[in-house]
């Protein structure tokens, strides 16, 4: 898995925000394998803002 630029990742609150769900669904989405988590474990957790947006595009009719 090949990390995306920094520019690109922003912290749980940040994602959750960007798709319209709950910080715990982002978590709970990462655990399903819906989304890729970037960061080291047990540290900040950071996501690709492309690959939420490709997640909130698909949501909305």
């Amino acid at each position: 898995m090949i990390r995306p630029p920094s520019h690109r990742l922003v912290p749980t609150k940040v994602a959750a925000l960007a798709v319209g769900v709950s910080e715990a669904t982002i978590r709970k989405w990462v655990s399903r394998g819906k989304i890729t988590r970037y960061g080291a474990p047990h540290r900040r957790s950071e996501f690709d803002i492309e690959e939420l947006t490709e997640i909130a595009r698909r949501r909305r009719p």
